[in-house]
């Protein structure tokens, strides 16, 4: 049986490609993907810094913490860039702003840092759920289509991406605590086999929508 840091190693593969082809394709992706770029950067950075520090045997969760304080403000950036006018900038900047101030707070005086911040997580992937339904209604609205996104592909790969993951995810953000703590390492183990693999999934969406933007030149 394939042991469970193989498997989060493995998970690990999707998240390189997608931070190469980021960095190489950057200069020729349009504003929303680059700053979406930006938190693939972000994200590959916290994850393989904290992937050596599980290997090594470090507890790792402070930078769970740092990842989705900032996470969450770096993907209100790109939705907002996305949505343009569709949703008022106050409400998604304002929404930036409550969850980075309730995340500090739910660190430093609720879930510490060397805990399984589920608060915030749980918070941050409704969030992200909201802003992914919001780009879907986006995407379908006739005015749109009409002007035709050149990157309506890339982004909707991106979004179902983002949607998928937090959706699948949530209930495992909201008792990651209790899993990891109480329940049983085999319990354990599964539910995090089932994180990889969505987590898989995710990178796999970035990484084919980025793609398929890279191969057209930017206008």
């Amino acid at each position: 049986m394939i042991s469970l840091k193989t498997i989060v190693i493995l998970s690990h593969l999707p998240i390189l490609a997608t931070v190469v082809l980021a960095a190489l394709r950057y200069r020729q992706l349009s504003k929303a993907l680059q700053v979406f770029s930006w938190f693939i950067f972000l994200s590959g950075a916290i994850q393989f810094t904290s992937l050596w520090l599980c290997l090594v045997s470090i507890n790792n969760m402070p930078l769970l913490h740092i990842y989705v304080a900032a996470g969450f403000p770096c993907l209100a950036w790109f939705y907002k860039t996305v949505l343009g006018n569709f949703i008022n900038s106050r409400i998604v900047w304002g929404a930036a702003l409550l969850f980075l101030l309730f995340s500090i707070v739910n660190s430093l005086f609720i879930q510490n840092i060397f805990r399984f911040n589920s608060n915030a997580l749980a918070v941050e992937s409704i969030l992200i759920i909201i802003l992914a339904l919001f780009t879907f209604i986006f995407f379908l609205n006739h005015t749109m289509m009409e002007q035709g996104i050149q990157d309506i592909k890339s982004l909707t790969w991106i979004n179902s991406g983002l949607f998928i993951y937090y959706l699948s995810c949530l209930m495992i953000f909201y008792f990651g605590d209790t899993i990891l703590f109480r329940f049983s390492k085999d319990l354990s183990r599964h539910t995090w086999v089932y994180h990889s693999f969505f987590s898989t999934v995710m990178y796999i969406c970035f990484f084919a929508g980025l793609w398929k933007r890279s191969k057209t030149p930017r206008l």
